[in-house]
């Protein structure tokens, strides 16, 4: 059996308003919104394609969260999204409130890309690719 990504799970203060960022940004739909038996607000989200869900909840019951870092870090550093036109996503973007940190940036022979901060401290890359480009991560 081949493995795909089944999630992500994105922590943050404000589950809701979190959710509602993305569903923005991103053209994310919100397809679930409860209290789990942990205590936590647990929000469903899915990718605008149905490929990628991404779940946004609170602490737990009892649960004390260290603060999210949206700099270059070890461990999961950020995800990426596809960018017809980085300008105008970014500047659309920061519209909604993100910032960007790094870019645009031309790889040789490859994809534009730039970071940006987005809600709760969570680093997201915008890669736009060439026209002849293959379909796959970058960074």
């Amino acid at each position: 059996m081949g493995y795909r990504i089944n999630h992500i799970h994105l922590k943050a203060p404000d589950p809701r308003k979190t959710a509602e960022w993305y569903t923005k940004a991103f053209n994310f739909k919100i397809v679930g919104d409860e209290t789990r038996v942990f205590g936590d607000r647990f929000i469903r989200c899915m990718s605008e394609d149905g490929v990628l869900a991404v779940n946004i909840s609170g602490a737990r019951t009892n649960e004390r969260l260290g603060p999210g870092d949206a700099g270059a870090h070890h461990g999961l550093e950020h995800f990426g999204f596809d960018s017809e036109n980085l300008e105008a996503d970014i500047k659309r973007l920061e519209g909604l409130g993100a910032r960007l940190l790094e870019g645009p940036i031309q790889n040789p022979n490859g994809p534009r890309i730039a970071f940006l901060w987005a809600p709760d401290d969570v680093r997201v890359e915008l890669v736009e690719r060439k026209k002849a480009a293959i379909a796959g991560g970058c960074c």
